[in-house]
């Protein structure tokens, strides 16, 4: 009789949890599409002020498209860094160098909403932890998908490397082509954007950091 009422009391505890995880997917569930209306009627908004017609055929999915679209670009708000590394972060005998360049990013100016992208490069310095090799470039996604600035990118990367690996160092470079110098304002279609960040080891050792940018640009 007592393991029947145990039985069933655990029961209604999962049945509990289970409602109150159902609930939540569901509130979640109505948020994003509450979200995507509201978008996708400012997109019909814009259209209109440009002196649009979102009625005509080749625009009349526009709205809902580029509201679906601007979700994918600025997907990175839905993720964080810890969830992304903490089932990948190794304990490791190794203190040398580690590398990974050329990690293919796009991301939107914050301030005209226009891409840039580029490539990163990243490297960090073994604490007696490392990481899966594409673990790193997942952060640059991470954070290269929400509306950036690449300085502040740049620095978000370093600081979430260092966060959760706590190793000797951390040192990220960026090189990026901004739409919003090449195809409006100055208009300069060579023109490119280099910013770095270089932590504990990196900082402090200029050997150990002149040792990273020869090693990326080879």
């Amino acid at each position: 009789m007592e393991n029947h009422q145990v039985s069933e009391l655990n029961s209604n505890v999962v049945d509990k949890i289970l409602n109150k995880d159902h609930c939540k997917e569901e509130k979640d569930s109505n948020d994003t599409a509450v979200k995507l209306a509201n978008m996708q009627k400012a997109y019909a908004t814009i259209l209109t002020g440009l002196g649009e017609n979102v009625d005509r055929e080749g625009l009349m999915r526009t709205p809902l498209r580029a509201a679906k679209a601007m979700q994918f670009l600025t997907k990175g708000y839905e993720e964080t860094a810890q969830a992304i590394l903490n089932d990948a972060v190794f304990d490791e005998n190794h203190e040398e160098m580690v590398i990974v360049k050329d990690i293919d990013l796009f991301s939107l100016c914050e301030h005209h909403l226009v891409p840039f992208f580029g490539k990163a490069h990243v490297a960090y310095l073994p604490n007696k932890k490392v990481v899966g090799l594409s673990k790193l470039a997942r952060i640059v996604e991470i954070f290269s998908r929400r509306l950036q600035v690449q300085e502040r990118l740049t620095k978000q990367i370093a600081e979430a490397i260092s966060e959760v690996l706590e190793p000797a160092g951390v040192a990220v470079v960026i090189e990026a082509s901004h739409m919003c110098m090449v195809m409006r304002g100055v208009q300069k279609m060579n023109a490119s954007t280099v910013t770095s960040v270089v932590l504990g080891q990196f900082r402090d050792d200029h050997k150990c950091r002149e040792e990273f940018l020869h090693l990326i640009r080879n």
